[in-house]
């Protein structure tokens, strides 16, 4: 998977999740459906989403970055 896909898919679900995390966006949302008793369970799969999608962001900047140094190893210097 190319790292500009990995990182537009880490920032997106990193600011979607922290959206329905740190608003009453997916509360709200959940108690329209009828199924607001599920409304204690949300923070266990909200944090662990948004978990990782920062990990699944901070992979693909490091990726990113590490194609983008050369080495000597390589002989690019």
């Amino acid at each position: 998977m190319l790292d500009a896909s990995l990182l537009r898919i880490g920032v997106a679900g990193t600011v979607i999740v922290a959206l329905c995390c740190f608003t009453l966006l997916l509360v709200a949302l959940v108690g329209v459906v009828g199924l607001s008793a599920l409304t204690g369970y949300l923070d266990f799969v909200l944090f662990a989403a948004l978990a990782f999608f920062i990990a699944l962001s901070v992979q693909a900047v490091w990726h990113r970055q590490r194609l983008e140094i050369p080495t000597s190893e390589n002989g690019d210097c």
